[in-house]
């Protein structure tokens, strides 16, 4: 699926369809920006100041959405691929799991800081999410239990992240695991995270997969 770019006075929008995962939070936030249900245009990277597209780039947790400035601005992010102060990996309730860090996926580095990434094991576009969590009826909390973790020593840098075949997620780098209420569960340096559905002890991978059959590349 093709990327639509938009050029404005001063930013240009870049829109991911394929990693969208129709959170809906630039429609709400800035119909005027993303006008949907209209034939023809419906980006307008002119509605909004720079910076509030760029707000509106970092309000993406799948990273659909990027913005960059069409000049150079001294004192200013140059877009919204900027990487975080802190690397965290967001459990979404009943949803996927949204990152935020310099991320390197299958060894590729990431044009985005941002992904979101199947924890349901429905998605046909793996280790992407593509919304099937919701016809799947997944659920799952978004609020895993809290465990004693002692502060990183680095907080952000680059996070590696490898889908293993069958199995699930294997996360190297720092990382701090927060809920969707956006409170730190847990702070790692390296992670398994479960991306089959099945496990006990979501977010985290206990072996599930094996016993479930599933089965991704």
């Amino acid at each position: 699926m093709p990327v639509e770019i938009v050029k404005g006075r001063e930013a240009t929008i870049h829109f991911d369809a394929g990693r969208c995962i129709h959170s809906r939070s630039c429609v709400l936030s800035h119909p005027d920006v993303f006008v949907p249900n209209v034939e023809g245009a419906w980006i307008h990277p002119d509605a909004q100041p720079v910076e509030e597209l760029m707000h509106l780039a970092k309000s993406c947790p799948s990273g659909a959405i990027r913005v960059m400035r069409n000049a150079p601005s001294t004192g200013a992010a140059p877009d919204s691929d900027a990487p975080p102060v802190v690397n965290t990996v967001r459990v979404r309730e009943n949803g996927p799991l949204a990152m935020e860090a310099q991320l390197r996926i299958r060894g590729v580095a990431q044009a985005s800081p941002r992904a979101t990434l199947c924890r349901c094991g429905a998605s046909q576009n793996k280790p992407f999410c593509d919304g099937s969590h919701a016809a799947a009826g997944f659920q799952a909390t978004g609020e895993p239990v809290g465990v004693e973790s002692a502060a990183l020593s680095l907080r952000n840098g680059p996070l590696n992240v490898m889908p293993l075949p069958n199995g699930p997620l294997r996360v190297v780098g720092s990382l701090e695991v927060v809920s969707g209420t956006g409170r730190t569960c847990n702070r790692v340096g390296e992670t398994f995270l479960c991306r089959c559905g099945a496990s006990k002890n979501k977010p985290y991978c206990d072996g599930s997969h094996k016993g479930a059959g599933f089965q991704a590349g």
